[in-house]
């Protein structure tokens, strides 16, 4: 049994995301335009990763009972010479959430907890992706604030914070929330607590031949030929849903979609915990599966990394075993 008290926790995670979710949508509003993406320049989603990070760091300090953040940024490149106009703007994203008063130093320092590496010693921590899909990100499309609290490698609560999704009333923007044992909800993206919450559930289809696959927009996240191949094999003839970040286990926790592939691309890589850990216990809770293509559950008591697994296979559970037989015949799973 989890030692912490996990819907006060899903509450605090809750207000952390929403206040991320509130500066990406003031980032990408006011400083994506058509010169940063003609430029290819990056500087926005730099921007919005920090203040996001920032801002969960800033919230869970005050409001959760678990100090310890596992997040994907830290502040020694905004402490940097010739850092000054990007922390400038970090800052100031801070401050149109918290106030006016935040100083330039505790911008910076609760961005830097979330540097925490966590270890044995570390039983229970909070892992951040404060944008999870930069790419979508910057054309205006998918991405999410990814937030999971991990107990002894275990996940117990998970929020995505889902701006360009539709939510429960139709307008746009979701928060996918989840905790162990207490089910996944769909909730709007702005509001108060629980206000507006549905249950959500996997698809019920039992044939694989009928699902319908999410995969990454960019090719280089995922082997996209192989999961053509393996669509194929399963004789699945729609076409696949293609969309950046967690926001595809969002998909498939709604039963819009029925498989979420993530192949890996070369041998000796490993997936980031922050990558996954808050979609799968979304799907989880919404009756899906997930494990890597071995069939193994994934393993989050090794550090930052999935040190242990490799690629990720998300379903609606009944089809499972007959999607890692036909991912058997086109990767190496040994």
């Amino acid at each position: 049994m989890p030692s912490i008290d996990l819907k006060a926790e899903l509450e605090a995670a809750i207000v952390a995301v929403r206040d991320a979710a509130t500066v990406c949508q003031s980032v990408q509003k006011n400083l994506v335009t058509a010169a940063t993406l003609e430029k290819k320049d990056r500087s926005p989603v730099t921007v919005a990763d920090f203040a996001s990070q920032a801002l969960v760091c800033a919230s869970l300090a005050a409001n959760s009972k678990v100090s310890e953040v596992v997040g994907e940024e830290d502040a020694a490149e905004l402490r940097e010479s010739g850092a000054e106009e990007t922390r400038d703007k970090v800052i100031e994203h801070v401050r149109g959430v918290r106030g006016a008063d935040v100083s330039p130093d505790q911008a910076l320092d609760w961005i830097d907890l979330g540097g925490v590496t966590p270890s044995d010693k570390t039983p229970q921590y909070w892992t951040l992706d404060p944008i999870d899909g930069t790419k979508g990100f910057l054309r205006g499309q998918q991405y999410a604030i990814a937030l999971g609290l991990l107990e002894h490698g275990r996940i117990q609560v998970g929020v995505l914070g889902c701006p360009n999704l539709p939510g429960p009333d139709g307008q746009l923007g979701c928060l996918l929330t989840a905790t162990r044992g207490g089910g996944a909800q769909i909730l709007p993206l702005t509001g108060k607590g629980f206000e507006g919450a549905k249950d959500i559930r996997v698809s019920d289809i039992t044939d694989a031949a009928a699902a319908r696959f999410c995969e990454s927009v960019e090719s280089g996240h995922s082997d996209q030929d192989q999961s053509a191949q393996i669509a194929n094999a399963l004789g699945i003839t729609e076409e696949p849903v293609r969309v950046d970040s967690q926001c595809k286990y969002a998909i498939v926790g709604q039963g819009l979609a029925q498989i979420y592939l993530r192949l890996p691309t070369r041998a000796d890589y490993r997936e980031k915990i922050w990558d996954h850990a808050a979609g799968l216990i979304v799907v989880e809770e919404a009756g899906g599966r997930v494990t890597d293509v071995r069939g193994h559950d994934l393993d989050f008591g090794h550090g930052r990394q999935l040190e242990n697994n490799s690629g990720v296979i998300a379903t609606n559970g009944p089809i499972h075993d007959k999607v890692l037989e036909a991912v058997a015949r086109f990767i190496d799973v040994s």
